[in-house]
């Protein structure tokens, strides 16, 4: 998938860390969390910033890039992405850069931003726009989940995939900038409910597997 043109710094050393960053998101034991998933955040981005959602730009780009930079369908990967941010930004951009950053990497594990937290509010629900998506990418994006968690028993996933869509739906939004909540946030309700449905159906149990199961 041909990214946007949306990393924003430009020396060398920047456009080394951008490489190990992409080589990460193609490692092929990854499923839905790939390059195809980070393109998809990055499109949805700019989507809200061409619809006026007010975020500080750069920081929320360089967080989109990070926010999956590890992931392994085991816990605390958004705290091991964010401290990669710590290990690697410091020098390329501003230390209140990369605390900004690392904070933005950390909050894509609850999707919870503060109202007035424009930035976690727009890097959120670019991260959640896939809910929203038409019927063939959406079971594309939960056959792709399950492919990262193939090490889980049916049972255990099923159990655990549960919790999460069931946490997804009580929140009392999904999405928090003005765009996204009129454009995406009833499909993504009217998707996750509908896979909720289909997992009823197989009646699972055990214990969770995890947090992560999305």
């Amino acid at each position: 998938m041909d990214l946007p043109a949306a990393w924003p710094l430009t020396d060398t050393a920047s456009l080394e860390l951008r490489d190990a960053l992409l080589a990460a998101y193609a490692d092929p034991a990854r499923g839905y969390h790939d390059v195809r998933h980070l393109g998809e955040v990055l499109t949805r981005l700019d989507e809200l910033d061409r619809a006026g959602a007010s975020f500080d730009r750069d920081p929320v780009l360089l967080a989109a890039w990070f926010h999956d930079g590890v992931y392994d369908g085991e816990r605390d990967a958004e705290e091991r992405s964010a401290a990669w941010v710590e290990r690697a930004l410091p020098g390329l951009v501003a230390d209140e850069v990369v605390t900004e950053v690392a904070r933005l990497v950390r909050l894509t594990e609850t999707h919870r931003p503060e109202p007035d937290d424009l930035g976690g509010c727009a890097l959120s629900d670019a991260d959640l726009a896939i809910l929203a998506s038409d019927r063939a990418r959406y079971d594309e994006y939960v056959a792709t989940v399950r492919v990262e968690y193939r090490h889980v028993p049916d049972d255990l996933f099923v159990t655990g995939r549960t919790a999460v869509l069931e946490d997804l739906l009580a929140k009392p939004r999904l999405f928090h900038t003005t765009y996204a909540r009129e454009h995406w946030e009833e499909p993504a309700r009217a998707n996750v409910s509908a896979e909720l449905a289909r997992l009823a159906a197989t009646q699972p149990g055990g214990d969770e597997p995890g947090d992560q199961l999305a």
